[in-house]
């Protein structure tokens, strides 16, 4: 004899499920769950959660309102990290024990640190919006039991004076503002800043908008300078004569860009630092033709990733404590 429980979703739907016999107690069992279920508001359909990690992932990424930047990336990291191991599981079927798998399968083909944390915080972004879709109960990732990859936080050694002013002298004349420029905002070394000035020069400040960067097309689009709506403000102090001094041998030049989408609404920019041709500059054009010469010149023999750009701005943080201002100073000035 068979036991065959049949019962109605929220919907109205007519499910069922069979049991072999003799197990009418389980039967009544799953058809108490189930009601109770539904007067709690966490019935879950028994089906839901039989869509695949993979299939689940790519309509989570449509749905995604990333920057350019972010939409390149994403998929890549889930095509290389996520779906080799998690890809064809159902999502019902992701335990916290596959997440601890998955985990140190990362770790085994020597991916570092920070990489897993950021695939980790993709894969849990995921699983929590099948949550909220009611295609399972729980997000594996966030259970007890599973220890998070975390950050590394390798110590950070600022250059040297000898080094900022030996990188100062070797890059071309027309183009050691650049870089610098490059490495104050941590982004490419371009951008759109407005000179303000209050009652007197120190108290100059300067609006970056977002620096051009490659949107995802043929042409570069704008970026706005920060996530928030609020426009970013940075001070400049005495540094407001030497910037005019700077427009007025380099006057900035004035292009129009997409915003944010590649075929997004064109916008006219007023670009402060430009290549030969006053066009944008491209961050991996002035790295290899630009910062990285300038690196070998100034006697860096073997340079890392920390002896990009952003080292500027390391050495900039250290300028600022060593003169001992509020730390909450210091922050604001190295905001991006």
């Amino acid at each position: 004899m068979r036991y065959k429980v049949r019962y109605l979703d929220p919907d109205g739907r007519e499910l069922s499920k069979m049991y072999p016999d003799r197990q009418l107690s389980a039967a009544k069992a799953f058809l108490h769950d189930i009601e109770s279920a539904k007067q709690q508001g966490t019935y879950l359909n028994p089906n839901a959660g039989k869509i695949t990690f993979q299939d689940y992932a790519e309509e989570w990424l449509t749905g995604q309102a990333f920057k350019p930047t972010t939409r390149r990336v994403v998929p890549s990291r889930l095509k290389n990290q996520a779906y080799p191991f998690l890809g064809n599981i159902e999502l019902g079927s992701i335990t916290p024990t596959t997440i601890r798998n998955w985990i140190r399968w990362m770790t085994d083909r020597g991916l570092a640190p920070s990489y897993r944390h950021v695939c980790f915080v993709h894969v849990s972004a995921i699983l929590s919006a099948a949550v909220d879709d009611k295609k399972i109960a729980t997000n594996p990732c966030q259970a007890r039991s599973i220890t998070r990859p975390q950050r590394s936080q390798p110590k950070i050694v600022p250059w040297t004076d000898a080094r900022v002013k030996a990188m100062w002298l070797a890059l071309p004349p027309a183009r050691d503002d650049h870089g610098c420029a490059r490495g104050r905002r941590g982004a490419a070394p371009r951008g759109n800043v407005r000179p303000v000035r209050g009652g007197h020069r120190p108290r100059g400040h300067a609006h970056p908008r977002g620096p051009p960067s490659p949107a995802g097309g043929a042409q570069p689009g704008l970026l706005p300078a920060q996530r928030r709506e609020d426009p970013r403000r940075t001070a400049l102090g005495w540094r407001l004569a030497e910037l005019e001094a700077h427009l007025a041998m380099f006057p900035p030049v004035s292009v129009k860009l997409c915003w944010e989408e590649p075929d997004g609404e064109p916008t006219t920019a007023h670009l402060i630092m430009t290549d030969e041709t006053g066009g944008a500059w491209w961050r991996r054009r002035f790295n290899r033709e630009y910062w990285q010469p300038a690196l070998a010149r100034a006697g860096v023999a073997h340079p890392t990733r920390a002896d990009g750009t952003h080292a500027l701005r390391h050495y900039y943080a250290s300028a600022l404590l060593d003169c001992s201002p509020p730390l909450p100073m210091t922050t604001a000035r190295q905001r991006p």
